[in-house]
């Protein structure tokens, strides 16, 4: 191969699934990416904190992104590459950004959800969705993320 010639990166994985914005869909978009990511051989590390910040991220689409007769998206982007995922959850309500707050300490189920997400990936944040949703990613990559 003449060294000259330029190397394309070999283009990602993809994968998005709309998905009703109930209990039942949240649970489905777990499983769901944990077999894309099997189907794809991603690193187990990767799939495994995946599975855990698809999860938290599909629970709060349904609890605080729910607007009647909408669904939410799942999105997935593996890099073969690098090994690198990036998981995207967008729901209907861009009025109601995620917050870190301080879980409750009670036996409240509310505020785990976002420093588990944090905990997990080695980046997240939050885009609008236009016209009025949000778009909440993540991104992970192989290995432990950061301070772990």
């Amino acid at each position: 191969m003449d060294p000259m010639t330029p190397q394309l990166r070999s283009s990602p994985h993809t994968f998005t699934q709309l998905l009703s914005s109930t209990r039942r869909g949240a649970r489905l978009a777990r499983l769901l990416a944990v077999a894309q990511l099997h189907d794809w051989d991603a690193a187990q590390d990767v799939t495994e904190r995946a599975e855990q910040v698809v999860a938290e991220l599909a629970a709060n689409a349904v609890l605080h992104g729910w607007l009647p007769g909408r669904d939410f998206r799942l999105g997935l982007a593996l890099d073969p590459a690098d090994g690198g995922l990036r998981i995207e959850v967008t729901d209907a309500r861009g009025d109601r950004l995620p917050a870190m707050v301080r879980p409750d300490g009670g036996e409240g189920d509310g505020g785990r959800g976002l420093p588990l997400v944090a905990a997990l990936a080695d980046d997240w944040g939050v885009v609008p969705y236009p016209p009025g949703g949000k778009t909440v990613w993540a991104s992970l990559g192989p290995g432990l993320p950061p301070g772990q």
